[in-house]
């Protein structure tokens, strides 16, 4: 009842300032050079106004909502004369202007941009969202999962080094409850060749954080939030190269570009490679397997851990056609390679178990806005032919001194050479219809289908049992947009999801309707408010009924999953001097959890084994402060707060009240936070040039391994601080560039996933160069 009285008062103070967008018009335009040539990444104001924008590749601009009367418009840009144009907006009318503009004759010192960046665009959004400019990232070795760890709400947990497993907590949600996009493209299915922790940082433009509620544009059941992970179009010809080594013999490469004619035919490509030997120092508790002596907190290297990925994106088609923006197809392909050195926990040791992955995957992507007049239409599909294999055949039985000795038939963990297909599959729609400028209406669907089948040359006679889902997300949304003061959006979500676990069984079909309402408030154009609830389902994952065939194993009977998520949200962004600015952010988020699914230790603690909790509650807050001086020094922190409560009385084995009713969840890092500062050098040893030095730290809080009820077994996994830095030397306006790295510099121990240990002190060198027709290559 709290929550339908919350929801009436937002609508009903919605409704009350509704009137102040009824007789607003909009200025649409061009720019371009007198030889028709376009002009992109121009800044356009309407002068004693915040009106403004930034053209995009094809030279155009749009500035909605503008109040009826005459105004100046201002172009402005880097090595271009500032033109100023007289103009008339009517109410309900379009302003078409068509503006030429010539390069400056002498070297401008300076321009004010007024324009607003994707990033600062998309952190207005109604919904709790926090974008991460990827492109500050560029010259450094962080793959996409380390750029999150530094983002307010988000803790990134591996199990070890370079393509380890990982688990990313969003505000207490994890693993499967949230989502990963690319482009808007689910990632449900990809597998392990393409994941997060293994894609570079420069495959993306900027990283969107949802935390709670999702928009229905990204179709999906995610429980507590998405990832969406933007490629962009950075140019429309360049080369981004770059290639990086460090410590534990780890190797990183990219190389991306596009070169797209004037005709608008384009050909795009992504490739990548990862390799590291991992072997890196852990501390632990060792016994000769052969002699039985004990050494406790012995440090020992890894020597079972070595990772290889290698990945290509590519695509072909058109763009910027009168049938479509965009229009490509595509292919994935990859391998990876992963030897496995621990199980769940570190006192499982193994020498000779690996995993080998492959991705081919063909995608088809369309996208047209305008296809018909308001009517914006956005298409994608793919299907990933790989396969996966596991292989466990030595018969031995190893320690952590590399000893080892004969241990029966059955493998070290299970004997296998079971090599399987998950037959993924995925489909997603998406229109969005402008009744006009303040009004627009979206429907979504996304199917996609799991079949896993397989064989195994070591068990020819075992039969795989029936291992299939299908899943569909469809999604309604109303948006009402006043731009510059408040916008909000409703939306419904439907799920279906039709599960065969087994061949005596017929498919068992669930459906659940989800609901949700999002809204923000512009009190001046620093400050802002956002809100948002949503009434959220999420249905099993495909490894979480069936497994993963490594250290996941599978739960048939777990239930779909609920959540009342509420989300609380201010930002102020304000300028001290013209030089000097500071950003502020808070949330407050609360969660009402039923049949939560929680991953905890199988019965021998070898394995993790997906489980329903009756009901979970979630409550917390997250906040950054960030300081910027120019383009010169910036520094900031955040610290996000988070405490998870079982709220499932009773236990099965237990008579009465479940001992540990009313716990913190365990295992779940509940305080943390990170701090970081950079600083600029411009024009160090020649015009151009520039040296940047960075600083990171991350802590975290100790935590509970286990019930906080269970007394001296609950174990505390400690307090852990780690200090990375960073020095890029950038020449020719970033044309070459050369960093190196130091991270965990004090060599602290770093504990993860059920206490795994992750690296210590570990240095990289990176080198990068980029080309693109703007610097004429």
């Amino acid at each position: 009842m709290q929550i339908e009285k919350i929801l009436l008062l937002v609508l009903l103070c919605a409704y009350s300032i509704v009137s102040r967008a009824q007789t607003l018009g909009s200025v649409r335009g061009n720019i371009h050079f007198s030889s028709g040539e376009v002009s992109p990444a121009l800044t356009i104001r309407l002068v004693d106004t915040s009106l403004g924008t930034v053209s995009d590749q094809a030279g155009e601009f749009t500035i909605l909502h503008v109040p009826p009367g005459s105004y100046i418009l201002l172009v402005t840009g880097i090595g271009y004369k500032p033109v100023q144009r007289s103009i008339s907006v009517s109410a309900g009318q379009e302003t078409a202007l068509t503006i030429p503009v010539e390069e400056a004759s002498v070297a401008m010192t300076g321009v004010t941009v007024v324009g607003r960046s994707a990033v600062q665009e998309t952190n207005r959004q109604a919904f709790n969202v926090t974008a991460v400019d990827a492109k500050q990232l560029y010259n450094t070795t962080l793959d996409l999962a380390g750029a999150l760890d530094r983002v307010a709400g988000i803790r990134v947990r591996e199990s070890g080094g370079v393509g380890s497993n990982f688990n990313l907590s969003l505000n207490g949600f994890s693993g499967n409850h949230v989502r990963y996009f690319i482009d808007g493209i689910p990632m449900d299915g990809f597998g392990s060749s393409l994941q997060i922790n293994n894609i570079p940082i420069n495959a993306a433009e900027r990283i969107e954080v949802y935390k709670g509620v999702v928009p229905i544009w990204l179709g999906s059941d995610a429980l507590g939030g998405a990832i969406n992970i933007v490629t962009g179009n950075r140019q429309r010809n360049y080369i981004d190269a770059s290639y990086s080594y460090g410590s534990f013999n780890t190797h990183r490469s990219v190389v991306n570009a596009a070169v797209t004619s004037k005709g608008g035919l384009t050909a795009q490509i992504s490739a990548f490679q990862n390799y590291s030997d991992n072997n890196y120092k852990v501390t632990v508790d060792a016994a000769d397997i052969n002699t039985g002596a004990y050494e406790p907190g012995k440090v020992v290297r890894r020597f079972h851990d070595t990772y290889h990925n290698e990945t290509l994106i590519a695509s072909v088609g058109v763009v910027d056609k009168r049938y479509a923006d965009k229009l490509l197809l595509g292919i994935t392909a990859g391998k990876n390679y992963k030897e496995i050195q621990t199980g769940a926990r570190m006192v499982s040791v193994f020498g000779g178990w690996h995993r080998r992955g492959t991705i081919l995957m063909p995608t088809l992507k369309y996208k047209k806005d305008d296809l018909l007049k308001g009517l914006d239409v956005t298409l994608n599909a793919n299907y990933n032919l790989g396969r996966e294999q596991n292989i466990d055949t030595m018969n031995v039985r190893y320690d952590w001194l590399g000893n080892y000795k004969r241990n029966g038939t059955s493998g070290e963990r299970a004997r296998s050479l079971y090599k399987y297909r998950n037959h993924n599959g995925l489909a997603t729609a998406m229109v969005n219809y402008r009744l006009n400028e303040q009004q627009a209406i979206a429907v979504s669907n996304v199917f996609n289908t799991f079949d896993r089948e397989g064989s195994d040359a070591l068990n020819p006679t075992s039969v795989d049992r029936p291992q299939k889902t299908q899943k569909n997300v469809l999604g309604l949304g109303y948006s009402y947009n006043v731009s510059e003061l408040w916008s909000a959006s409703v939306f419904g979500k439907y799920i279906t999801q039709g599960n065969v676990v087994s061949a005596a069984e017929a498919k068992a079909t669930t459906s659940k309707l989800g609901y949700g309402v999002a809204g923000t408030y512009f009190f001046t154009k620093d400050l802002q408010l956002k809100a948002s609830y949503e009434l959220t389902n999420r249905m099993p994952e495909a490894t979480e009924i069936f497994g993963d065939v490594e250290n996941q194993e599978g739960n048939p009977s777990l239930r779909p999953e609920q959540s009342n998520n509420v989300n609380l949200g201010l930002s102020y962004n304000f300028p001290l001097t013209e030089d000097d600015r500071f950003l502020v952010t808070a949330n407050a988020v609360y969660r009402h959890s039923t049949n939560f699914i929680y991953n905890r230790l199988n019965n021998n603690q070898s394995r993790l084994v997906a489980d329903n909790r009756d009901g979970v509650r979630t409550v917390g807050a997250d906040g950054e402060v960030r300081y910027s001086h120019k383009n010169r020094f910036s520094a900031g922190a955040t610290l996000t707060y988070q405490y998870l409560q079982n709220m499932q009385q009773y236990e099965p084995g237990f008579t009465g009240v479940s001992p540990v009713y009313q716990d913190q969840m365990p295992n779940i890092p509940y305080l943390f936070g990170n701090a970081d500062a950079s600083l600029l050098l411009p024009d160090l040893g020649g015009k151009g040039n520039s040296l940047t030095l960075g600083y990171n730290l991350l802590y975290v809080h100790e935590f509970y391994l286990y019930w906080p009820s269970r007394g001296g077994d609950k174990l505390n996994i400690p307090q852990q601080i780690s200090h990375d830095i960073n020095v890029v030397y950038s020449l020719k306006n970033g044309r070459y560039n050369l960093g190196v790295e130091g991270r965990n510099i004090a060599n602290a121990l770093l504990y993860d996933n059920f206490s795994l240990q992750k690296p210590g002190r570990a240095f990289y060198v990176n080198l990068r160069c980029f080309f693109s027709q703007s610097n004429n290559w």
